[in-house]
């Protein structure tokens, strides 16, 4: 079995058990996050025009075309493997990517609260991940 397979089959399954934890997430959250850590770059409307845009090696996606992009269907384990970062084998906060390492990063915000252990804090990763994932499947153009 490769790397790629490998990967492929891990997120496959972390999509699956955070299935569960889909309705404990919301667009709202989705929002706020993308507004708070996304924006800068891909723009207040995601597409791709935010105020950093000029100071990056690649210009930023525009994330209102990923499904068009991609046969009219919104690729969630594509897009969860992009925003979380950890599987991709780089290591620091950009790994070898201008985009952020999101799990990471919304992990270790999560150790910072009393009382939280790793289990929760990667918990906490997962859901903010998935409500991201709600909220730029609700800004995509036909």
């Amino acid at each position: 079995m490769n790397n790629h397979t490998i990967q492929r089959a891990v997120i496959a399954s972390v999509l699956s058990v955070t299935a569960s934890a889909w309705a404990q997430t919301s667009v709202g959250l989705g929002r706020a996050d993308y507004h708070d850590n996304c924006a800068s770059c891909h723009g207040m409307s995601g597409k791709g025009d935010g105020p950093l845009r000029s100071f990056l090696v690649k210009p930023p996606s525009d994330l209102t075309q990923i499904t068009q992009r991609n046969g009219g269907k919104f690729p969630q384990e594509l897009m969860w493997e992009v925003i979380d970062g950890r599987w991709s084998g780089d290591n620091g906060p950009h790994g070898s990517r201008e985009m952020p390492v999101w799990g990471s990063e919304f992990k270790a915000r999560a150790m910072t609260r009393p009382g939280d252990s790793a289990n929760t804090a990667e918990w906490s990763a997962r859901n903010r991940i998935v409500s991201l994932l709600r909220y730029l499947e609700t800004i995509q153009v036909p």
